[in-house]
């Protein structure tokens, strides 16, 4: 395939705020354009990756907005097709709200539709090569007592894509193994088009390979714990206006500690990070929590049930960090996690820092909503548990260009 300046060109679908499209644009990969819904989450990856780093080209023909896919498959099949052999890679996966295992699994939850949506897209433009990504639940087949020849929604889409013609390897990827300081189990389906069986299986067997160089080339651990992401984000280190939430107070920045913190702070000359607001706690949740990092022995498992109450914790439940271990799977609901050392939850910068967002990367739009507003915006916190963390992206970037 001819390239311009050696540029390797992707389409980003249900983009997000723009974790995968940032670390496939820091793996050295032109983007072409986006699709994301929400215009919150739009606001975020627009003002990094299209003002401040000018990833996207974006055609002519489709509106710089958010944008919905299944009007963009039908008001622009036509220039989709156009695209056919100047596309390397689609990357994105839909919503997985409905398949997830940490939440409700809704079988006929409307965004698993969008899945088809997706095959749609790939039918028009052809991209020489796929990254799918969803969560482990994407594997499962809603309620075999049921119905037991119930299929799950990753083999209806491994088929479809095989029926294009790409030869595909789906896989089940824990991120901490990418230097990601969180478990964070996710399903990865590799797409090569016209490949040879088992081109696809490379994938993983480069990502692997290139790991230790990886870490190396960053000066940063294999396994960052909790604290080499975030303790030099201590409330203790002092506190100011937020800039951007009024009536509120954003911590200051201490020195960085170790690698991790190093990278994520690459070219940052700011005394006060961005999104590094503390929420507003009661006196009685500060004295809650305060018990719970005295006298609660266990770290890093979540308190629920009869439990819960015996300790006083009034929300769905909570989970204590460990300082010296990952994280489990950061969220899109800020309640569900103590900080390890101050009584308080974390803030959208520490969960950005633990899905290795770097700290240039700013969060656009509300921190947090709640009740009916959950179905329909995308606040900072949300943005942020939703995305691809950007350092796998950028690995798996990097692979998928050698594959080329």
């Amino acid at each position: 395939m001819a390239r311009k300046n050696g540029a390797y060109t992707v389409i980003d679908l249900f983009a997000g705020c723009g974790g995968l499209s940032l670390g496939l644009y820091q793996a050295g990969w032109n983007g072409v354009f986006a699709i994301e819904k929400n215009p919150c989450a739009y606001a975020t990856l627009c003002h990094n990756l299209i003002e401040k780093k000018h990833h996207f080209k974006w055609p002519k023909w489709l509106p710089q907005k958010p944008l919905d896919i299944l009007e963009v498959n039908e008001i622009y099949a036509e220039q989709l097709k156009g695209l056919r052999g100047t596309i390397d890679l689609v990357a994105g996966g839909p919503p997985c709200q409905g398949f997830s295992m940490a939440g409700r699994r809704i079988e006929n939850d409307i965004r698993n539709q969008l899945v088809f949506a997706y095959i749609d897209f790939i039918s028009m433009v052809m991209p020489k090569m796929l990254l799918f990504e969803n969560v482990k639940g994407f594997t499962y087949a809603f309620d075999k007592r049921k119905n037991p020849n119930a299929l799950p929604y990753s083999t209806l889409v491994i088929k479809k894509l095989k029926e294009l013609g790409y030869d595909v390897c789906p896989l089940v990827i824990d991120f901490s193994d990418y230097g990601v300081p969180q478990r964070r189990k996710r399903f990865i389906l590799v797409g090569v088009l016209n490949g040879k069986s088992g081109e696809a299986e490379n994938f993983e067997k480069k990502l692997k390979a290139n790991r230790e160089r990886f870490f190396k080339r960053y000066k940063i651990p294999e396994h960052p714990t909790i604290a080499d992401a975030i303790s030099d984000l201590l409330r203790s280190n002092g506190e100011v206006e937020t800039p951007d939430r009024k009536g509120f107070h954003s911590g200051l920045y201490a020195k960085t500690s170790n690698g991790y913190q190093v990278l994520m702070r690459h070219n940052i000359d700011n005394i006060i990070p961005q999104s590094h607001s503390f929420a507003h706690h009661c006196e009685e949740k500060i004295k809650c929590f305060e018990r719970l990092l005295i006298e609660y022995p266990v770290r890093n498992k979540r308190i629920s049930g009869t439990e819960r109450e015996k300790w006083g914790i009034h929300q769905r439940g909570l989970t204590i960090l460990d300082a010296q271990s990952i994280a489990p799977t950061i969220t899109n609901m800020p309640d569900d996690y103590l900080h390890y050392q101050e009584p308080r939850i974390m803030t959208v910068r520490e969960c950005a820092r633990i899905q290795s967002f770097p700290d240039w990367f700013e969060f656009k739009s509300k921190y947090t909503t709640g009740g009916q507003m959950r179905k329909k915006e995308v606040p900072r916190y949300s943005q942020v548990g939703n995305a691809i963390p950007p350092l796998f992206a950028q690995q798996a970037g990097l692979v998928l260009k050698e594959m080329l």
